[in-house]
């Protein structure tokens, strides 16, 4: 239960900061690109290395720490970022047939997935 915590305490910071990168990106960028949603993606993927990389070679800490600040923090911030990182381990692992695999249909998958919400639901309320 503590470890669910942790995740929720993260995961709503992690979300109100996403928000306010939207809200600041549709105000001072426009709404002709998702500029929020690239800026969160790619600024949670930075942090999650740097973060995880200092975990590993630098700073020994708990998981309850790693669980807030991963899995809560930049979870809540951007989901890409932790995809992002299971990517990274398959591919150390020299897994590149399950990385592609992983990448394919993380990304094929969820966009079918989608649309097929977008469908059914539209089916099921008209």
């Amino acid at each position: 239960m503590k470890m669910v915590l942790m995740a929720a305490m993260g995961g709503a910071i992690g979300a109100a900061g996403r928000y306010l990168v939207g809200v600041g990106a549709l105000r001072f960028i426009g709404t002709g690109f998702p500029w929020g949603t690239l800026i969160v993606n790619v600024v949670g993927c930075l942090l999650m290395g740097l973060m995880i990389e200092a975990i590993a070679l630098r700073y020994s800490v708990s998981n309850e720490v790693r669980t807030f600040l991963a899995t809560g923090v930049l979870g809540g911030f951007t989901t890409f970022s932790a995809f992002s990182l299971d990517f990274a381990v398959l591919m150390e692992r020299k897994t590149e047939g399950l990385a592609a695999l992983y990448l394919g249909a993380s990304v094929g998958l969820s966009i079918l997935a989608l649309f097929a919400g977008l469908y059914i639901a539209r089916v099921i309320l008209q």
